[in-house]
């Protein structure tokens, strides 16, 4: 099965097992904006869990930040948003659908050209009505406005934040002084982000409002680069952890001409999408960009004093920035996998079982009253541990089937021997290997199978 044919399915299995549904679908939906289903929102915390345990709690050196997300409106004049965080927009003048440049055909070097001031849109057709009417490129500012208190004039307009990352700069002194931390040290943190893309797609891979799971590194200036490159290793094997493929993954470097206003250096991570190779998380040493910019317009100086060597500077930033729903999409798309068998085609999805939303579904082989009430006694003593869901419906195989599709790695059976031997029967996913072991020892038996 080719990368490209596991995009439709994903999305249809998506909706149809409820992990995601298209937000205000009743209404027609809300463009490009979704919701995530039972499924999906265990799937995406589990995703934030794993980052936070990783980036947070294993690690000695990062701590963690939830900041507001409503913020002063000259944090964003500091950062450069309200100048730069802009997107090239052609509108085509027969159809007047809009644009980013580099959705045209060979975008990438439109883009290029547009940079170098030579961009020439006469001969290119509109992606939707095939005419050659398509405008010039335009700065459109990808970020929400809105107006706080009662009156909507220029002085309560406010943004919605764009990125979590200001949040960090604008709390470094906080942090660093409450939680006495010496450099190197990072502020992680996790959020909503909102921007107005100009052609959101690709189902949850570019969307109105999202989460982003973002760390800010603060580094003495001469190991910037050296932190830079520790990070980079660092994240790629998060991926690989989980259980992405090596092959789906990839580094990309910017190039100067498209780096952002405040990068010194950015490379992404790609991941193998169906749609291409697309960014999944970046990489940026951002230098003292954003602490310098924040002390000039707050007055504050923002600045790290080392009593070890008398030496007081301005700290360079090494950040790490990743989105929680497009790396749900991406695991989706690495664990989904059919496979035949004797029915037809198991369909699995094949999540690292840290991730998967159930981690056990117990089944009963029969609706009759003395198995379901042991099945339910059984599921009781499971609940406070893991994860679980509970399924009498259809004949046992089907209920298997049901659970590989949503990627629950085990499934507990209680047949009518369990009423006689208080035992039942556990069977895996990957390997769909059965075995038998006692209800008073399933607990300890479903953690060491779930760490494997």
């Amino acid at each position: 099965m080719s990368v490209s044919d596991v995009g439709d399915k994903v999305v249809q299995l998506a909706k149809r097992r409820g992990f995601v549904f298209p937000s205000s679908e009743i209404y027609g939906g809300a463009g490009a904006t979704w919701d995530f289903g039972p499924l999906g929102v265990e799937l995406k915390n589990n995703v934030k869990r794993a980052w936070w345990r990783s980036m947070v709690q294993e690690r000695e050196d990062v701590v963690g930040l939830d900041a507001a997300i409503l913020m002063h409106p000259r944090v964003w004049e500091a950062s450069g948003h309200v100048e730069n965080f802009t997107d090239p927009l052609v509108e085509c003048g027969s159809c007047r659908k809009r644009f980013r440049l580099d959705e045209l055909p060979d975008g990438e070097a439109l883009t290029d050209a547009w940079r170098a001031g030579k961009a020439d849109l006469s001969g290119v057709a509109c992606p939707s009505c095939a005419l050659k009417k398509l405008s010039s490129p335009r700065q459109f500012n990808l970020m929400f406005k809105t107006f706080v208190g009662p009156a909507e004039d220029t002085a309560s307009v406010a943004w919605l934040r764009p990125e979590t990352a200001q949040g960090i700069f604008v709390n470094f002194e906080n942090v660093q002084g409450s939680m006495r931390r010496r450099l190197p040290f990072g502020i992680a943190q996790v959020g909503k982000s909102f921007r107005n893309e100009i052609t959101p797609g690709n189902f949850i891979f570019r969307s109105r409002e999202f989460e982003q799971m973002e760390m800010q590194y603060f580094t003495h200036p001469d190991q910037a680069a050296k932190h830079f490159d520790d990070w980079l290793v660092a994240r790629r094997q998060w991926f690989l952890d989980l259980g992405v493929p090596e092959s789906a993954l990839r580094y990309r470097e910017h190039a100067e001409n498209e780096r952002a206003h405040y990068a010194r250096k950015a490379v992404d991570i790609q991941f193998e999408f169906p749609f291409g190779w697309q960014e999944l998380e970046g990489i940026h040493n951002r230098g003292d960009y954003d602490l310098r910019r924040h002390s000039e317009y707050s007055g504050r100086k923002l600045e790290f004093f080392d009593d070890l060597t008398n030496e007081r500077y301005v700290p360079h930033v090494v950040e790490t920035a990743v989105g929680a729903d497009r790396t749900t999409f991406a695991i989706l798309c690495a664990a989904y996998d059919e496979e035949p068998d004797k029915d037809g085609v198991r369909t699995v999805l094949r999540l690292h079982r840290s991730l998967a939303p159930y981690k056990v579904a117990i089944l009963p082989l029969s609706k009759k009253p003395e198995l379901s009430g042991l099945a339910r006694e059984v599921w009781a003593s499971l609940r406070p541990h893991v994860m679980t869901t509970y399924d009498e419906t259809q004949a046992i195989g089907r209920r298997y089937r049901r659970q590989d599709e949503i990627g629950t790695p085990l499934c507990v059976t209680v047949d009518f021997d369990s009423l006689v031997d208080r035992a039942v029967t556990i069977r895996d996913r990957d390997t769909m290997e059965q075995v038998r072991v006692p209800i008073a020892g399933l607990v300890p038996a479903v953690r060491e199978r779930l760490e494997r």
